[in-house]
């Protein structure tokens, strides 16, 4: 019999943790609470977890800081549940080794979705070298150099792979036309170039993106460039 998926929810609001502990329990999910980051590793030092969702503003220590010293006890995953929605909060959450971030409110098709695709990466790849990296439900496996969403394999050409891995490099912060195209075709950037890459950023949405009028997994930046959450 498979050994039942522990997730520890810290937040320091009881409704969210009361939401989170009845919509994962409904799965299955046997759900651990903590109201703040000294308790959270407390828990982590005592029993394991497959997957810890973090708020990141509470009282004392930041969910921020929880995740850089969960990082001594844990590889489980870690989805940050918050309401902040700065580029720079995004970019210190991943720096930290957090590996999603979803925005409140969130819907619970959502929040599920990503619960689902991190648990499956962890129970997975455990252990393994090949474990993918994941944004949503995308998964990159950069060993096979394959791409799956939802579960389903996605073509890509050598240069639209490419231009995905440059994103996801810098997760978090917009990276510039300029950057992508001497990083990804290794040639001086021309004004033209910008053309070839606006062209491959709509080939990528089109395969990637649920609707690519309406991005939101690789997002124009104004000004600075494309950007991977």
């Amino acid at each position: 019999m498979d050994t039942p998926i522990r997730i520890l929810v810290v937040d320091d609001e009881p409704d969210i943790r009361n939401i989170l502990r009845i919509l994962l329990g409904s799965r299955g999910y046997i759900v651990e609470e903590a109201p703040n980051g000294d308790i959270a590793l407390e828990r982590v030092q005592s029993q394991a977890f497959d997957l810890i969702i973090l708020d990141i503003m509470m009282p004392g220590l930041s969910g921020i800081d929880v995740c850089a010293r969960l990082r001594e006890y844990t590889t489980a995953p870690v989805l940050f549940l918050t309401a902040r929605d700065q580029d720079h909060d995004r970019t210190a959450a991943f720096e930290g080794g957090g590996d999603d971030y979803l925005v409140k409110p969130f819907s619970n098709h959502e929040l599920l979705l990503r619960v689902d695709s991190l648990l499956r990466r962890y129970r997975v790849y455990k252990g393994k070298t090949d474990a993918p990296t994941l944004i949503s439900s995308i998964e990159i496996n950069r060993e096979r150099n394959t791409v799956t969403k939802q579960g389903k394999p996605v073509e890509m050409t050598k240069t639209e792979l490419e231009l995905l891995l440059c994103l996801i490099d810098r997760r978090g912060s917009p990276v510039s036309a300029k950057e992508i195209y001497e990083t990804v075709w290794g040639e001086t950037f021309l004004p033209n170039s910008a053309n070839t890459v606006m062209v491959h950023i709509l080939k990528l949405r089109k395969k990637l993106e649920e609707n690519p009028a309406n991005p939101v997994l690789i997002r124009t930046v104004w000004g600075k460039g494309y950007q991977i959450d």
